[in-house]
């Protein structure tokens, strides 16, 4: 695999096995640092639609041990249905209540990256429509109990059997409603 050349340190805060894995995939040469642990507050008057942008940004700021030619990437999805943000349910009852609110809807996916150096900042967000067909109890069960999406907004991965089923369209990235728009990061870092 051809690697992205970058004359830039490119460090990636994320716990996110998803972005990670996207990242290398794009043949971008990284080194993982921790991201931040402190909890996640929005102001009550931003659109949901910039939430995520918000939050690469703060989780960006949080990270103080930037040094020469750094980089540091980080970023945020959230699944946006009639104007309610979901994030990652809290248990089994959360995420079968979040499938059941998104099944037969088209719901948007938006991720929030922020590029970082000392002395640069740049940031963005893309946003993917998904349509789900209507999904029964019993198929929201057998995703939940055998893929267990606690760790997903929205309560589902698109890469996953959910996302075989269920999505009857998408308009935009799909790497996006991954967890990281490549396309676009791929261009940004190219002009970093």
């Amino acid at each position: 695999m051809e690697q992205f050349d970058s004359k830039c340190n490119i460090l990636l805060a994320s716990a996110s096995f998803r972005r990670r894995e996207l990242l290398t995939q794009l043949g971008v040469q990284y080194s993982l640092v921790k991201p931040s642990q402190e909890e996640e507050v929005v102001p009550s008057d931003i659109c949901v639609e910039d939430v995520s942008e918000y939050l690469a940004c703060q989780k960006s700021n949080a990270y103080n041990e930037l040094k020469g030619n750094d980089l540091l990437i980080t970023a945020d999805t959230t699944v946006i249905v009639d104007n309610k943000i979901l994030g990652k349910p809290k248990d089994y009852s959360d995420a079968f209540q979040m499938l059941r609110l998104l099944s037969g809807k088209t719901h948007l996916v938006v991720t929030g990256v922020c590029l970082r150096s000392v002395d640069k900042v740049v940031s963005f967000s893309v946003k993917t429509e998904v349509t789900f067909s209507k999904l029964d109890d019993e198929e929201i069960r057998f995703y939940i109990e055998n893929y267990k999406p606690f760790d997903k907004a929205g309560a589902y991965g698109i890469q996953e059997w959910i996302g075989k089923v269920a999505v009857e369209g998408i308009n935009g990235s799909f790497y996006n409603v991954v967890g990281l728009p490549v396309q676009r990061l791929y261009r940004e870092l190219k002009k970093f």
